[in-house]
Parts: C-alpha cells; structure tokens; sequence
C-alpha cells in the first residue's frame, strides 16, 4: 500500500513539473526570430540575389492568365486603332490560346511611366535640350488623377528625383533637377525602375506600364547584365521605349542594345539625326500610348514550370498588318 501510494505521488509531481512547459507552449506565441525586412537596393549585387528577386514575381502572377499590351500599324506604318476582339488570334507557346477572356482599346486606360535619362558624362553636350523635350512629353502624356509618371537619373546609380505623381510641374522640377557626370549604369537603372517602381506601384485594376529610356546605349557599371535587365521588364509587363542620344550619323554598339532592348519587350527604338529630333521621337512615342490594344488570354495546357513562353498575335482577318508585342513571358513556377 505505501509503495502504491508512494508511486502515485511520483507520477503526479511528474506530472506537475511537465505541464507547465506544455501549457505555456500552447498560450504564448513562439517568438519572432525572423529579421526586420531590409532597404531594397537599386539593383542585386549577386547572382543568387537576382534568382531570388526573379522568383518572387513569379510567384505574384496568376498563374491561368496573361495580359498583353500591344499596337497594330498598317504597311505604312499608321497605327489602327479600329480593330475587334475576333480580329485577333493569341498563340501562346506555340498553342492556340484556350480563350481571350477580355480585349479593350488602352486608349483609356491608366498609364504608369517610367523616365529613365542617361546623366552620366557621355550625354553632357546635349543634356539640356534632352530635358525640356523629357518635360514636353510629359506635359502631354500624363492626365491628372489618371496617370502617374516618376523620373530617374542614373550615372554609376539610379537616383529618383521625382517619385510618382501625377503633377507634371513636380515631374518637371525632378527632369530639370537633374546634373550630368559620372560613369553609365544603364543595365542597373532599368532593373530598378521595373523591379523597385513599377512592378510595386499599387494598381486597382488593369494599366499600362512603360519605360522611356533616353541614352546612348553605353553601359560601364552595372551590376546586372542586359539580359537580366530585358527578363526583369518582361516579369514586371513594361514596355521600353529607347531614344538614342548618339548623334554621330553613325549606328554604335549602344544603339543595338536599345534596339534589342525595345524589341524584347514590345517597344520601339528611336534614332533622331540630330538632336532636335528627340522631341519628334517623344511625340512618336505619344502617338503610340494613344493607339494600343489590351487582351488578356488564358493558355492552353498550362505549366507552371517556370521557363519562358513565346508570344505570338496575329490579326486573322486583314492582310498586311503587324503587331508589335513584347515576345513572351516567364511562367510562374511550382
């Protein structure tokens, strides 16, 4: 009898002594050992940073839909701006589309711009005639309470002088607040305004994204290479515009990178002669945000496998028009 008595009490002193821990463990939060998030830098300093970066926007995009932002021009090069849903056909990674779930003229919907301008010493000589044509287009382009524009200057780093806004006087002060000197960091730049800006400005619904890109193509200090700039806009759905400040008469080694940098993401590449051109390049640039289309689309066969998928819409109904599209895009991954 007193062993038995003895052994109850064992147990329950046991018990006692571990029901403490088990109780507080189910009542108190465990604590937050996670680190306080961190400044985003302009542009990654590795390669690992930049996989990382690339998945988060994989993971962010619906998965069943793709939107595209596209303009249609004639054999002359006119925009048409008159066509229909069943004018088009989507082939998406070589497959007919499964269905356009919608189509819309983006005459009217809300555009966000990018105004990345080279400051760096390579552009000192026409700098200034550079700015006012910058402020010009953005006098003309952006609609109060609609639209919203920021501006970057970069050299050896990106630096935004006016953040989004939809006050073209701000957007003016930030293009004239501008100085020129230092190296180019074009690639690094890009990245920022895509991954940093752009990709994170809140959206309540669909809209436009563009970058007008003003420099002479000459890139000596990025961090990230072109690709990575190029696949950071396709994620990020941004359209490049490119005007070339080289106005040698002759096409250098920067020029092919705006071109290949415009054509990769559904843009075009502008060449003026002469420096008085690069205003008729902005209002070219107007012309075409007045004139594109949008649909969105679900793939056919789906796999979210994270690789790059072709784009291709063509106009089914009339002959001799082209469309101009960003090339593909990346699948989110599993």
């Amino acid at each position: 009898m007193k062993f038995r008595m003895k052994s109850c009490w064992l147990y329950l002193c046991l018990a006692l002594a571990v029901l403490p821990a088990g109780a507080s463990a189910q009542s108190s939060p465990a604590p937050n050992t996670s680190a306080p998030p961190q400044k985003v830098e302009p542009a990654p300093q590795t390669q690992d940073q930049s996989k990382e970066d690339n998945d988060e926007f994989r993971v962010i995009k619906r998965v069943d839909e793709v939107n595209v932002v596209f303009t249609v021009t004639d054999r002359h090069g006119r925009y048409v701006r008159d066509l229909k849903r069943d004018d088009f056909k989507v082939i998406d990674d070589k497959k007919p589309a499964e269905q356009i779930r919608s189509f819309s003229s983006q005459t009217d919907l809300p555009l966000q711009v990018g105004l990345l301008i080279d400051a760096s010493n390579s552009v000192r000589d026409r700098f200034k005639f550079e700015q006012e044509s910058a402020v010009q287009f953005l006098n003309q382009i952006i609609r109060p309470r609609y639209d919203t524009a920021f501006v970057i200057g970069f050299d050896v780093t990106p630096d935004v002088t006016q953040d989004f806004t939809d006050n073209t006087e701000d957007l003016a002060k930030g293009v004239r607040g501008l100085r020129p000197g230092g190296g180019t960091a074009l690639y690094d730049a890009l990245y920022y305004a895509c991954r940093d800006k752009l990709a994170r400005y809140p959206q309540n619904g669909p809209v436009r994204r563009s970058v007008i890109l003003l420099t002479d193509g000459e890139d000596n200090q990025s961090h990230v290479t072109r690709e990575e700039a190029i696949e950071m806009a396709q994620r990020a759905e941004v359209i490049v515009y490119t005007i070339s400040t080289n106005v040698s008469g002759m096409k250098l080694k920067g020029d092919k990178v705006l071109e290949r940098i415009a054509e990769a993401t559904g843009g075009r590449a502008f060449f003026p002669f002469q420096i008085r051109d690069v205003a008729d390049a902005f209002a070219e640039i107007q012309d075409e945000l007045r004139s594109q289309y949008a649909l969105a689309y679900k793939p056919a066969n789906f796999i979210a496998d994270g690789r790059f998928r072709e784009i291709d819409i063509e106009v089914h109904k009339y002959r001799g028009l082209h469309v101009r599209a960003r090339r593909g895009y990346f699948a989110p991954s599993q």
